[in-house]
C-alpha cells in the first residue's frame, strides 16, 4: 500500500518532467516526459480527498478525480483506469490538451499556498499505462441491435457519442469529409501536445469494435443529410467549426495572411509524411520569416509553438489584452515564453503594409478599462499608439464560425441560431429536423474537447432513448 492520502504537507507540487526549451524547440515531440511511477503516486497521495471535490465539479465530465488519484497512490493502477475511462472516452487526450489550471487544477482546494494535485499529468500515466498493458479494450457491446445510427464528423463530439452507441450495441456509422479520424484532434492540434498515434490507435480500437468509418464523404455532395436519415435510425451532427473568424483591415488580402488552421493543419499533414503544396512552397512554413500570430487563445499557442519549431527568425504574438486576461491555458504562454516567443500585450492591428507580400503588421496599443456585462474589461484605443511590427508571415488565430450548414448539407429545414450554430432543444439534444441530433461546437460554438466529449456522450443517451422510444411506438401500432 501506498503513503496515505493528504501528503500535500509534506510533498512539493511536482510535474513530469519537462525538456529543456533548447531541446523541444528542436522537434515536435511531446514536451513532457513519462511520470515515473513512484512520482506518479507520491503526486496523486497529495489529495487531500476534500467532501467536496471543486476538481470534480469543474471538470466538464464530472471525472471521479479524488477516486482514481487514491487508487493511483495506492498502486492500483487498472482499477483507477476503470474509474477514470467511465466518464472520460479519451482521458489519455484529456490528460495531454485539457487546460487543467483553469478546470479541474485550477479550483483544487490545496492550490493557494501549496500547489494542486497535477491531475492532468497523473490522468496521461495512468491511461498510458493501461494502453501498455492492454486494459484499453475495443467498445463491443453485450448483444446487438438491429437498428443503426449515422454520426456526421469523426472529432470528439462524435467519436464519444459513438463509442456510447456502439456500447449499447447499435450499428454505428461515421461520415468524415477528411481523409483521417480525429478532426481537431489531428489536424488542428500540434505534436508537441499531442502526439498523432495517441489519436489513431483509438480509431483502430474503435474499428475493432465494429464502428465503421466512412472517409472523404462531403454530406451534402455525395451523400445528402436526408438519404442519411432514410439510411438510420437516427443522426448526429457533430461536425465542429471550421470557418476561420474574419477581420476588416486595409492590406488584409496580402500574401503571407493566413488562418491560423490553413497553417496548423498543413504542418500536422507534413508531420504526418504528406506532400503539402501550401508548405512545400514555402507559404505555409515559417523556416526563417518574421512570424505575427494575432489572438490569445490556444490556437494562438500552437501557432507560436509551430512557427518556432519550424525556424522562425522570430516569432510574435499581438493580443489586444494583457497576459492575465488571455483567454487560453496559461501553462501554454509560460511554454511559449520559455520557447523565445515574444508577446507583445495591449495591441491590436489596425493595417497591413507591403507590396504584394506582407512585409509588416501595423498596430496601436490598447487600454483596458472596466468591466463589461460579461465580466472581462473594455478594450479602448490609446490615440497616438502606432508602432510596427515586421512580419513576413501573419498568422491570424481570431477563432472560429460554424460553416453554413443548412446550405452546405442541402437542408434549408435544419435550424440555426443567429450566431450560425445548429439550434436545438437542450433536453433532448435534437433538432427540429426529427431524428437528428447536434453536439459539440456546432451547438456550443468553439470550445474545448473536453466539452465535446461531454456533449458527445450525453447525446449519445438521448439518441438511445428517443430510438427506444419509437421502436416501442411501433411495437405497440403492430399489436
Amino acid at each position: 500500500m501506498a503513503d496515505r492520502m493528504l501528503q500535500f504537507v509534506r510533498l512539493d507540487q511536482r510535474m513530469p518532467e519537462k525538456r529543456e526549451a533548447s531541446q523541444r524547440r528542436a522537434d515536435f515531440a511531446e514536451i513532457y516526459r513519462e511520470f515515473e511511477p513512484d512520482a506518479a503516486k507520491s503526486q496523486a497521495s497529495r489529495c487531500s480527498q476534500c467532501g467536496v471535490p471543486f476538481c470534480q465539479v469543474h471538470c466538464p465530465l464530472n471525472n471521479n478525480i479524488p477516486d482514481w488519484l487514491k487508487l493511483t497512490a495506492e498502486g492500483r493502477l487498472e482499477e483507477a483506469y476503470e474509474v477514470a475511462s467511465a466518464t472520460n472516452t479519451f482521458p489519455e487526450i484529456c490528460g495531454r490538451i485539457c487546460p487543467q489550471d483553469r478546470l479541474c487544477e485550477g479550483n483544487c482546494v490545496i492550490e493557494k499556498g501549496f500547489g494542486s494535485v497535477t491531475i492532468g499529468s497523473v490522468e496521461k500515466y495512468i491511461t498510458d499505462t493501461a494502453w501498455e498493458r492492454g486494459w484499453v479494450k475495443a467498445p463491443k457491446p453485450q448483444r446487438e441491435l438491429a437498428q443503426s445510427v449515422g454520426i456526421i464528423g469523426a472529432g470528439p463530439a462524435g467519436l464519444a457519442a459513438a463509442e456510447r452507441l456502439r456500447m449499447r450495441g447499435y450499428q454505428v456509422h461515421v461520415y468524415d469529409r477528411y481523409d483521417r479520424v480525429g478532426g481537431l484532434m489531428i489536424y488542428g492540434i500540434p505534436n508537441f501536445k499531442l502526439e498523432k498515434e495517441v489519436v489513431l490507435r483509438r480509431w483502430k480500437q474503435f474499428e475493432e469494435g465494429g464502428i465503421r468509418f466512412h472517409l472523404n464523404v462531403q454530406v451534402g455532395q455525395d451523400v445528402t443529410l436526408a438519404e442519411l436519415r432514410a439510411r438510420h435510425d437516427a443522426v448526429l451532427i457533430g461536425t465542429g467549426v471550421y470557418k476561420a473568424r474574419e477581420m476588416s483591415a486595409p492590406g488584409i488580402g496580402l500574401k503571407g495572411i493566413v488562418p491560423a488552421l490553413d497553417y496548423l493543419t498543413a504542418s500536422n499533414r507534413k508531420g504526418l509524411g504528406e506532400a503539402v503544396e501550401g508548405f512545400d512552397s514555402g507559404a505555409l512554413d515559417a523556416k526563417g520569416k518574421h512570424v505575427v500570430v494575432i489572438g490569445g487563445g490556444d490556437t494562438a499557442m500552437d501557432c507560436v509553438r509551430t512557427a518556432v519549431r519550424q525556424g522562425a527568425a522570430s516569432v510574435t504574438c499581438l493580443y489586444r489584452r494583457d497576459k492575465a486576461n488571455m483567454p487560453g491555458s496559461m501553462r501554454e504562454v509560460y511554454n511559449a515564453e520559455e520557447e523565445g516567443v515574444r508577446f507583445e500585450w495591449l495591441g491590436a492591428p489596425e493595417a497591413f503594409r507591403g507590396e504584394g507580400q506582407v512585409k509588416a503588421v501595423v498596430a496601436h496599443r490598447m487600454h483596458l478599462g472596466l468591466p463589461d456585462a460579461t465580466g472581462r474589461q473594455q478594450v479602448t484605443k490609446v490615440e497616438n499608439s502606432r508602432f510596427e511590427l515586421p512580419a513576413d508571415v501573419v498568422i491570424m488565430a481570431l477563432g472560429f464560425d460554424p460553416e453554413d450548414l443548412p446550405k452546405a448539407f442541402d437542408e434549408p429545414a435544419l435550424p440555426v441560431t443567429k450566431w450560425g450554430t445548429l439550434k436545438v432543444d437542450h433536453r433532448t439534444m435534437m433538432t427540429a429536423l426529427p431524428g437528428v441530433f447536434a453536439a459539440g461546437d456546432i451547438v456550443r460554438g468553439a470550445s474545448l474537447v473536453v466539452w465535446a466529449i461531454r456533449d458527445g456522450r450525453d447525446a449519445a443517451e438521448q439518441m438511445h432513448s428517443y430510438i427506444q422510444q419509437k421502436a416501442s411506438t411501433l411495437a405497440v401500432a403492430a399489436e
